[in-house]
Parts: C-alpha cells; structure tokens; sequence
C-alpha cells in the first residue's frame, strides 16, 4: 500500500498536464452552457411577458421538464438518443469536432435556462409597480422600459439565485464525464488509473472544484454588492 505522497501527483508533467487539460474542459463546458442558459432565459421570460396563454403554457412545460427531470437523463438522452436521430453528415461533423463536449453544452445550457429564466422572473416580480409608471411616465416604450428601467432592478434582485445557479451549473459540468467530455473528473478518474494514487488525486480535484466555486461566489457577490451600489445612486 503506498503512503500518502501528493509530490508524487503534482511533480509528475503528465499528470499535471492531464488535470490541467481537464480543468480547461470544464471551464469551456461550464462558460459555454452559461452563455447559452442565460441567453435561453431571457427569450423565455420575454415569451412569458409578451406571448399569449399558449406561449405562456409552452415555457412553463419547459421549465417543468427541465426542473423535474434529473441533469444527467437530460445530458444521455442528447448524446445517447438525439444525436442518432441526425442527419449522417452532421453525425459525422460533430465526431470530428468534440460531439460529446457540443452535447454536453448543449444540454446543460438548456437544463440551467429553466432556472435562470425563473430566477429572472422572480427578480422582475419583486420590482414595484411604481418603477413601471414612472417608466411610461417619462416616455419610454415598452423596450425602452424593460431595458433602462425593470430589468436592471430585475438582475440586482436576482443577482444571488444566479449566482448560485452558476455555481450549480459549474459543479453539474462534472456530469459531462458520462458522455464521454474529458473535463476534470473524467481526467481525474484516468490520472487515478495510472498512478494508483486515490486520495491524493481526489484530494487534488476536491481542492481544484472547490476553488473554483468560492472564485464564483465572490465574484457574484462583488457583482451585487456593485450592482446595489449602482441601484443606490
């Protein structure tokens, strides 16, 4: 049995190249499926704001299924079972450029939408009514309105559950692993393979995750801290 040695783990290039590898890959899935979740959100709670009941009952149905349906079922059936539904040609385009973090993107940005799409709506709720005539008082349109007026008291309200979602999302890239993303835990999992080196190399992932979350959840709160100090002036 060997003794505990995480020089062993650090000092080894190979080793060290893999994690970093694989923290770059988690970083790319957990930011790509960001972008999408947040850019997804904000047409579905414009659809909930501007459509009629049925456009209305569409997005609650996503949000429902997106919300009861656990992480990891959503991320296999893309893989697994959407993907072999396309067209032979774009099977082939997404085998040569990374298919499983495209899917893996793909179905954890979808999956978060439904939470910050919710977290926004929450926000837009908590304004008061006031801030909305004043809006119309001054002039503006309806964009105009939720542009330079809701939306940025909407964000500061909501600024604490996306940070925290964020920080779900970040941690759920790890899920990746199952289709096949070669991102932190995935590389941890082949380091572990090849130096038998269990604790040390968990040990090194569980300080790397956690790192990475408490960067994100003082980034978001410097965010709101800033954000109320704007809405304060």
């Amino acid at each position: 049995m060997k003794g505990f040695d995480l020089t062993a783990l650090l000092l080894n290039p190979a080793f060290t190249g893999m994690l970093a590898r694989g923290l770059l890959m988690t970083f790319i899935v957990a930011i790509g499926s960001w972008l999408l979740a947040m850019s997804l959100a904000f047409i579905l709670l414009t659809i909930r704001l501007t459509g009629g009941r049925v456009a209305e009952a569409a997005v609650a149905v996503y949000v429902s299924y997106h919300r009861n349906v656990p992480t990891l079922v959503q991320l296999m059936l893309w893989y697994f079972g959407i993907a072999s539904l396309l067209p032979d040609a774009l099977q082939e385009w997404l085998g040569d450029h990374n298919a499983e973090a495209i899917f893996a993107v793909i179905g954890l940005g979808l999956c978060q939408a439904a939470y910050f799409s919710e977290d926004l709506r929450s926000g837009l709720r908590a304004v008061g009514r006031g801030q909305t005539e004043a809006a119309r008082a001054l002039g503006h349109s309806y964009i105009g309105m939720m542009r330079f007026v809701l939306m940025p008291q909407a964000l500061r309200n909501a600024m604490p559950a996306l940070v925290n979602h964020t920080v779900s999302l970040f941690k759920n890239s790890s899920l990746a692993m199952a289709i096949g993303v070669v991102e932190l835990t995935h590389a941890v999992r082949e380091v572990e393979n090849e130096s038998f080196r269990t604790f040390e190399v968990y040990l090194v992932a569980t300080l790397l995750y956690l790192l990475c979350t408490l960067a994100l959840m003082t980034g978001g709160a410097m965010l709101g801290r800033r954000a109320e100090a704007m809405g304060a002036r």
